[in-house]
């Protein structure tokens, strides 16, 4: 009976721990260590996405590291330029972006590229704007909790 509680409590902690539970969490836990990693080794860091893997990938030019998201059916993340206009079309009712960007760049002083990234699941798109002074998610105007 202990061994089968012990398991049973180990198996739950792993559960409830801090795993991310979708794309967008590991997509901001990816700019998380992105950010601290090119703080600390005051370098650059560039952040992508590894279609075939399905993983944020870090690179600071020696190491990468692979951050895999949670399995989701047709999922597709893309970077894409701060600008908006003229690189959209209208694909079964959702404007999507066409012009992408390989990957975003940390800096060492805790900047980023000016950026927006695009989840596509399910032929739905959702579009996070990066802030790149802070490299924190721009609220929409209605997100503003006054």
């Amino acid at each position: 009976m202990a061994l089968l509680a012990g398991a049973l409590v180990t198996g739950s902690a792993q559960l409830i721990g801090d795993k991310p539970a979708t794309a967008e969490d590991v997509f901001w836990q990816a700019v998380l260590k992105s950010r601290q990693a090119a703080l600390k080794s005051e370098q650059e860091v560039r952040l992508s996405f590894d279609p075939k893997e399905k993983a944020f990938v870090l690179d600071d030019g020696t190491v990468k590291k692979s951050l895999p998201v949670p399995p989701a059916q047709d999922l597709t993340v893309e970077f894409l330029s701060a600008q908006t206009g003229g690189s959209t079309i209208l694909i079964g009712g959702t404007l999507v972006d066409t012009q992408t960007m390989p990957s975003v760049t940390f800096y060492p002083d805790g900047t980023c590229t000016a950026c927006r990234v695009q989840f596509r699941a399910g032929g739905s798109a959702r579009i996070l704007a990066i802030d790149p002074w802070t490299c924190a998610q721009v609220l929409a105007r209605g997100d503003n909790p006054t």
